[in-house]
Parts: structure tokens; sequence; C-alpha cells
């Protein structure tokens, strides 16, 4: 099982980052996700009637991110957090794209919650993921361009295992390589935030919405938290 670890000067850096790893194991992503479905319906209703809307740059838990972003040399509006990139998205067609179920079932819970999701296939995974800042010698590839390979600038927060880059930008865009599939069986999924003092009850209602979404369809879920005060944790 690999560790995930939050590196010493990220810690420093933002010292109230909360992440939340979500484990599933024996997941079935082939199998109808009823619940998914409906929680993507709902979101789309509530935006088409005004009940509701995404959080957009002023709101501050984007805001947040795009300070981040600034911090190590990324424009937030050319390379937008994945947060972002998403409710926009979705305020602009009013609809959520339509992935696969794992994948469609944290976009769901990211917008709705305002944090930023994803996931990684640990069957593709090699050696820990570490968080920390580039050193401008790694390899990227991403989702969908299998035949890319893009080099992090020094300095560019990423995650990173023993091969090359998972995410760019911490959570810009997500690796080729370990992308969650139909027939992912392992997944470690990550929510984040900056302001834990803040926005942490928003992260642990989005860990327990996420499970509720999971649990239908997988052998088993298992929460753990990355923070300064507990940089490691075993997916």
């Amino acid at each position: 099982m690999p560790a995930f670890r939050l590196a010493p000067a990220i810690a420093d850096a933002f010292p109230d980052t909360r992440i939340a790893l979500v484990t599933a194991t024996g997941l079935r992503g082939r199998e109808p996700w009823p619940r998914t479905a409906a929680a993507l319906a709902e979101l789309e209703r509530q935006l088409a009637d005004g009940a509701w809307h995404p959080a957009d740059e002023t709101d501050p838990r984007i805001e947040a991110w795009h300070t981040a972003y600034r911090a190590f040399g990324t424009n937030p509006r050319r390379t937008r957090p994945s947060v972002d990139a998403l409710g926009r998205r979705l305020s602009k067609r009013g609809t959520l794209p339509r992935i696969n179920p794992a994948v469609d079932s944290y976009n769901a819970v990211s917008v709705q919650h305002g944090l930023p999701a994803g996931a990684f296939d640990l069957d593709h995974v090699t050696g820990d993921v570490v968080i920390r800042h580039a050193d401008g010698t790694e390899s990227f590839t991403p989702l969908g361009e299998p035949d890319a390979i893009e080099a992090p600038k020094p300095g560019e927060i990423i995650y990173a295992d023993t091969t090359g880059v998972l995410t760019r930008h911490w959570n810009h865009r997500d690796a080729h390589r370990t992308r969650v599939t139909e027939g992912s069986a392992h997944v470690a999924f990550v929510l984040e935030t900056l302001h834990a003092t803040r926005d942490g009850h928003l992260l642990e209602a989005a860990v327990d919405e996420l499970r509720g979404l999971l649990a239908p369809h997988t052998e088993q879920t298992a929460v753990h938290h990355l923070s300064p005060a507990q940089p490691q944790a075993i997916a």
C-alpha cells in the first residue's frame, strides 16, 4: 500500500492545509450507480432553478486556491484549480460531464462543497505519493493525452510517485497513467482544503457524501487525513 506524504516545505507554506484520502477497495465501476446519477441531476436542477450555483473566484474557498497558485508561480486564471474549472463549466453549460461513476461521484461532491477533488488508480501508482515542489526534472503525461510529455516548472506544487507526476499545479490536472476508469478496483480519492480551520466541516461533509456514493459499489472504504500535524497516511 502506498503512503501519501505532505512534504515539509508544503506544510510550512500552507499551515492550515487538510487533505482527506478516501480509499475504496473492490470498486465496481461497470454497474449502474443510481445515487451518483441522482446527485448529478439534482445539482443541475438546482442550478437551472436558481436555487444554487457553484462557488466562483469571488468565494473564499476558490480565492484561497488562486492565492496559492500565484504563490507557486501559476496564473490561476489561465491554469485553473480543478474545482474552479469544473464549477465554471457547470455554470456555462448547465450540466456536469459524465465520465464514469467513480469520477462522476467526486465531481459532484467537489462542486457541491467548493473543494478540489481527484482520484488515483492505486494499481498504477509506483512507490509512495508525495505532495511537494517540483524540481524541474519530472515528467508528466496529461489525462487523455497518452503521447504527450510535459515538464513541470521548478517550484510548482505536484503530486508525484517514484515514476513521475500524478497531478500538476497541485490539483489542476491529473496524469493519464493513474486515471480512474470503469475497471479501476483500488482507488484513492482526494479532497482538499487550504483552510481547515474555516472549512474543515465542509471537508468532512464532502467525505461523508463521497463515501455514501461509493458504499453500494465497493467492498470497503477507509478515510485518512494529511495535515502539517499528520503529514503521512497509508492508502
